[in-house]
């Protein structure tokens, strides 16, 4: 039903794109339909990266999953540098991982929560992504802060593109603990909750491949439009940039990883509802967020990897409550309503910021 409708979005939704940005409908209007064409289209994108990763293994799935885990993200974030909204990008990056460790992490944990008491997933998988968390989000972005207080401008570009390097390296360092040298040493620890099945892939190989390389096309048309309207729609509601940022760009960009990470957690897979929600925020952090670094000394204006204190905060403070929620390999509901409601407090700051 769900992919149902995702098609008649996808089908419905491109055409108006077009239509609607060759008659120049209203922005706010466009905004909308520019909004949910691309939820639509992520949703293809998914589908068409898993069912690469079943028919080509899971060391190439998680390649594609590093690829285009965030693909959506990445190219509103690099029409976005285009267009000279460093702000937007910075403050998407910062919605990105506040998004997925306290709203889909909460909502996972709360919706699986109420119809299961006790919700289990792998303590080891946990423990290590909480170590990545605190290098990835804590320590890579707060130094370039720290330090630009005492650089000009061009050093501080420096320092960034030298953090981005060592993040994207280190990014690929642990996809090749995980899918290579330490695969499988943690599956069967106690902790786990046991999920691991052979699956079958929805789409075969050259079908999946047409899919990924046309939605990912039509992906970059709606989204360079898109960008074009944070402008007109801000002005309409009383939006800043941070807002459009943080929360509106934010949830567009991973709406389907997001309704994906629900719907396992219901089933209780909270391994994979799990993985979703971290390896999605260590993916931005550690991967999206430094190749964005280096592809905007493409641009005239280079971007920095340095946020705002709100969003600095905000990120830490995410960052330190998942850990300490999820360091035992166990959750409820009530934690998942504790993460909630640190979104919300959150999303009123910024709203009101």
């Amino acid at each position: 039903m769900v992919n149902k409708l995702f098609l008649i979005f996808v089908l419905a939704g491109v055409p108006l794109s077009v239509a609607g940005s060759l008659m120049h409908w209203p922005s706010v209007l466009m905004f909308v339909i520019y909004c949910l064409t691309i939820v639509a289209l992520a949703s293809f994108m998914g589908r068409a990266t898993e069912s690469l990763a079943v028919v080509m293994g899971p060391r190439i799935g998680g390649l594609l999953n590093a690829t285009f885990g965030n693909a959506v993200e990445l190219i509103i974030s690099i029409f976005a540098l285009k267009a000279g909204l460093i702000e937007v990008v910075l403050a998407s990056l910062t919605g990105s991982v506040i998004g997925n460790l306290l709203l889909v992490g909460g909502l996972s944990f709360f919706i699986g929560g109420l119809k299961f008491k006790r919700q289990k997933f792998n303590i080891y998988d946990a423990r290590h992504n909480a170590g990545l968390l605190m290098f990835g989000v804590v320590v890579a972005f707060v130094i370039p802060e720290v330090f630009s207080q005492t650089m000009n401008e061009s050093k501080t570009i420096s320092l960034s593109v030298g953090i981005s390097v060592i993040l994207i390296a280190l990014y690929l360092s642990a996809l090749f603990f995980k899918l290579v040298s330490h695969r499988g040493v943690y599956q069967h620890d106690e902790g786990g909750s046991g999920d691991h099945h052979e699956e079958e892939p929805e789409w075969n190989k050259k079908t999946a491949l047409a899919i990924l390389a046309v939605a990912t096309v039509a992906v970059a048309y709606v989204s360079e439009n898109l960008v074009h309207t944070f402008h007109e729609v801000g002005e309409a509601f009383g939006w800043t940039e941070l807002f459009i940022g943080v929360i509106v760009v934010a949830i567009v960009g991973n709406a389907a990883e997001h309704a994906s990470a629900i719907i396992m957690a219901y089933k209780n897979k909270m391994d994979i509802a799990v993985e979703i929600a971290v390896g999605s925020t260590l993916q931005i952090a550690m991967f999206v967020a430094p190749v964005l670094v280096l592809i905007s000394l493409l641009f005239p204006t280079a971007m920095p990897l340095v946020f705002t204190i709100p969003e600095l905060i905000a990120m830490v403070s995410s960052v330190l409550l998942i850990i300490v929620i999820s360091n035992d390999g166990e959750t409820n509901w009530f934690e998942g309503l504790t993460l909630l409601a640190a979104y919300f407090i959150m999303g009123i700051g910024f709203y009101l910021i």
